[in-house]
């Protein structure tokens, strides 16, 4: 039986204050292990602060083409934000437009590589690239991620794909099966591999988003199957940091990420924890 490797990643890096703060916590006292930076977040200068502070934190890109502000002045990206600045919130529209509008492609293309680059600009390492509200699954926003991405050292991509017998396993009333997304997932981490990157063989934190509280946790890492697992949450000190999404139960998830608990499940389970360059060929 192969070893079972995991990457503990919080999102929404640098979104809020309260955000990076946690980030800091879970990873200096708790299982956390990576990170995703939103380089256009609110707090974006406080979490590259942070992250220079703590290297052993895995800092990847969380790149945000939906619900939020672009790395480009709105008005080099006509076709992809609103009035207001930011991007469109509609992601079935927005993912039309990328797909059958050229201009919007172009648009697109340069605001993915204004925010790789970015990134690059922290002078941060690049653990890994995923997608605000995994907006990556649209294929238009992933092939431009193939290609941009290896310029500027792409290694790792998620591809979100959760297996339900982890879940049952730790929560036999929880509902598993049936998401829409899962084809797409499938077909992203085959592009991913294909292209020589890598991606977790299972994901962890889809159904339980904002919800991943200390029981669900250790639930999950004692139920890993083998491979490369990826868990991700999204850990704050407070819930009603501004921007904050409306039922996300932040705090919990940060008491999860630094419970005994958590961690005794961690030190029985045998998982190698680390980031995805930890793991990368």
């Amino acid at each position: 039986m192969s070893e079972r490797r995991l990457v503990v990643t919080a999102d929404d890096f640098g979104a809020a204050e309260a955000v990076n703060e946690a980030v800091e916590i879970a990873h200096r006292e708790g299982v956390l292990s990576a990170a995703s930076l939103m380089v256009t977040g609110a707090a974006a200068g406080d979490a590259v602060r942070r992250a220079r502070e703590i290297p052993s934190l895995r800092v990847g890109l969380h790149l945000v083409l939906v619900d939020g502000r672009p790395c480009l002045p709105a008005d080099r990206l006509p076709h992809l934000t609103g009035a207001d600045g930011t991007f469109r919130d509609n992601m079935a529209a927005s993912g039309a437009t990328m797909f059958f509008n050229p201009s919007a492609r172009a648009e697109l293309a340069a605001e993915i590589e204004a925010q790789f680059a970015a990134f690059a600009a922290t002078g941060l390492p690049l653990d890994h690239v995923n997608a605000h509200k995994h907006f990556h699954l649209h294929p238009t926003i992933a092939g431009l991620i193939l290609k941009v991405g290896p310029r500027f050292g792409l290694r790792a991509v998620r591809a979100p794909l959760e297996p339900g017998a982890p879940l049952r396993r730790t929560d036999p009333e929880t509902r598993v099966g049936g998401d829409p997304a899962a084809l797409f997932a499938r077909t992203l981490r085959a592009r991913l591999r294909a292209a020589g990157l890598l991606a977790p063989d299972q994901v962890f934190g889809l159904r339980w988003s904002g919800a991943m509280t200390e029981p669900r946790l250790a639930g999950v890492i004692r139920a890993l199957p083998p491979g490369l697992s990826e868990i991700y949450l999204h850990p704050a000190t407070r819930n009603d940091f501004e921007g904050a999404a409306p039922g996300y139960r932040y705090a919990e998830e940060l008491a999860a990420l630094t419970s005994s608990a958590v961690s005794r499940a961690l030190s029985e389970s045998g998982a190698r924890l680390g980031g995805f360059a930890d793991f990368a060929p």
